[in-house]
């Protein structure tokens, strides 16, 4: 017999309660719902994700439109709304109070690109800068030139405005009028299908909304998270969230902007051993298989101290492990469990903080063989090791972890700024200071956080020297970039720099220049000859050396991995010596 009790699906508690009333379908002409948006009724609740769309996207979706194309359901959720003010993509939007506005529960990225795509302001900037070429009968993102048969998607939108146009700017492409009316009416009167919510519960409307974003395209987990407990609209632009918690930390450290996704992962990997864990139950005292490691916590003091932690770990990173910036480090997954570690241990002793480097760089030269062949797996291994209250033992369990993996060196044949090699590569360039081939200072932290800004990858500062000239295999070599992260040295002359020494830089000063990165007198001079196949076998072999002893001496694979001297109990170690008779 079915009954009307919860239903227990794993570890997740569920009721049949749900909505009030189904949600009731209708539909809206494309004119009237962008009319709506620019009106402000049409709002995004602070739950959802960033606006992600590029150009390509924007482009799709009107396409479909003019096509006929279905383009999905909207959910809307109806609720009254005092005044406020708010963006919609480029839109800034004064909302007048509302007693039925419609806060999009899926749809945002729809809805945000038409509203901004026909509207002059939100037209002016990418990814909205859309035209439509009559002649060749489709969109296009913003042309480098002009032509006669480009009109902008504001312009053919408004019936007023495209009739001006063709009696001004359009004047030559008259003949074209009829396409430009067939796609003005497809967009204005193409009908959009959406469902309303009418319900005030917030737990059941990011119910909807997670289950919604769990079937077809999904939603990354920082995402989901982030709406899961999203709290209240009220209050929301103070409060703490992952995005926020991302930007906070680059401006603090200027490693660049962490994705939410790893954030998340550091902030449970903080409160548990699991960082892949189910996220629903996190902050439920009664629905969690494990209690949190730090109790009596809320979700804000969890996001706060979860900040600190990685700035501990990052701070690690940069002062002892040689890794600057995101756009050096190996794998994310490292800073995950180096968060939980500065968590549960925020000063470490500096035998600790010497193993905690071992590790990383064991790590990131073995890369997921250790582990399986699956580095998915690395965050959640490495941090069950780490024990609440145990410094010692879980660092010795961390280097336990790492006890098959075998020394290696990365290859300097192939230097792709976004592999692994290549990371490790720049890190070991950035520890010689790289100085500028102008003024000879050398680079500091905030300079180089300066010019990698939010950049991925160091492609932005590991420049090419010979772009075109060489083989296919040579143009791939570790030789053939510098790591340049100055705003003082014109990368167009980079060949010529390297090759003759400035006049007002002695030649001491000079050779230090030259082994920042990577060179020596030879080199410099083999380059001023024009021997680029010399220059190039010269500087590998400098580069590998440096390599071998910059991860001999940051994975110190020759030394005993054991615990400080401090840490052993010589009184336990003194009875075992004693004779036999004596015990």
């Amino acid at each position: 017999m079915y009954g009307t009790g919860p239903i227990d699906q794993g570890n997740t508690k569920m009721t049949t309660a749900g909505l009030e009333t189904q949600p009731s379908a209708t539909t809206y002409e494309l004119g009237n719902l962008v009319a709506q948006a620019w009106s402000g009724r049409i709002h995004v609740p602070h739950f959802q994700r960033d606006f992600r769309w590029g150009t390509t996207d924007v482009l799709r979706l009107f396409d479909s439109i003019v096509k006929g194309y279905p383009i999905g359901n909207l959910l809307l959720w109806v609720r009254k709304t005092p005044a406020r003010s708010f963006t919609l993509g480029q839109l800034k939007i004064n909302a007048p109070a509302s007693p039925d506005a419609f806060w999009v529960v899926d749809g945002q990225q729809r809805i945000t690109s038409l509203a901004n795509a026909l509207s002059p302001e939100g037209h002016l900037h990418e990814p909205f800068s859309i035209y439509y070429d009559l002649r060749e009968k489709r969109f296009i993102a913003q042309p480098k030139t002009r032509e006669p048969q480009h009109i902008a998607l504001p312009v053919l939108f408004d019936l007023k405005k495209l009739l001006g146009w063709f009696r001004t700017e359009g004047e030559l492409v008259a003949e074209l009028f009829d396409e430009a009316d067939r796609v003005a009416t497809a967009l204005r009167q193409y009908k959009v299908p959406a469902y309303l919510v009418r319900q005030d519960d917030l737990d059941i409307l990011t119910d909807i909304f997670d289950r919604m974003n769990n079937y077809g395209k999904r939603l990354n987990r920082a995402e989901i998270f982030s709406a899961l407990y999203a709290g209240p609209e009220e209050g929301a632009a103070e409060r703490l969230n992952l995005s926020r918690i991302a930007d906070r930390i680059a401006a603090r450290t200027g490693f660049g902007t962490i994705d939410t996704d790893t954030v998340l992962a550091s902030i449970l990997a903080r409160r548990g051993p699991d960082p892949s864990r189910d996220i629903r139950n996190e902050f439920s005292s009664t629905s969690r298989r494990t209690a949190p490691e730090f109790e009596d916590e809320d979700q804000y003091a969890a996001y706060g101290e979860g900040e600190e932690a990685l700035v501990r770990a990052i701070g690690f990173l940069q002062a002892e492990a040689e890794v600057p910036h995101i756009a050096l480090l190996v794998y994310r997954a490292l800073l995950v469990v180096l968060t939980r570690f500065f968590a549960h241990f925020p000063d470490p002793e500096p035998n600790t903080r010497r193993l905690l480097r071992r590790l990383y760089w064991r790590v990131a030269v073995s890369g997921p063989a250790v582990f399986k062949g699956s580095f998915t797996q690395v965050a959640r291994v490495l941090c069950a090791r780490i024990r609440k209250g145990d410094e010692r033992g879980s660092i010795m369990g961390l280097m336990d972890a790492m006890a098959e993996a075998q020394p290696s060196i990365p290859t300097i044949e192939r230097f792709r700024t976004n592999e692994a090699a290549a990371k490790i590569i720049l890190s070991s360039w950035w520890s010689l200071r790289p100085r500028s081939l102008v003024t000879a200072a050398p680079v500091d932290l905030q300079s180089l956080s300066t010019l990698l800004a939010d950049q991925k990858t160091a492609a932005t500062v590991a420049h090419v020297i010979f772009p075109r000239g060489l083989t296919a295999q040579q143009v791939l070599y570790a030789a053939n970039r510098l790591f340049l992260p100055s705003t003082e040295d014109p990368v167009s002359e980079i060949t010529t720099l390297l090759a003759h020494r400035p006049d007002h830089l002695d030649e001491e000063t000079w050779d230090r220049v030259l082994a920042s990165h990577t060179m020596s007198r030879q080199t410099s001079q083999t380059l001023a000859e024009g021997d680029r196949e010399g220059f190039l076998q010269l500087r590998q072999q400098i580069i590998q050396q440096h390599l071998n002893d910059f991860l001999g001496r940051m994975a110190e694979w020759d030394y005993e991995d054991t615990p400080s001297l401090d840490s052993l109990d010589f009184d336990a170690l003194d009875e075992l010596d004693e004779p036999e008779e004596l015990l």
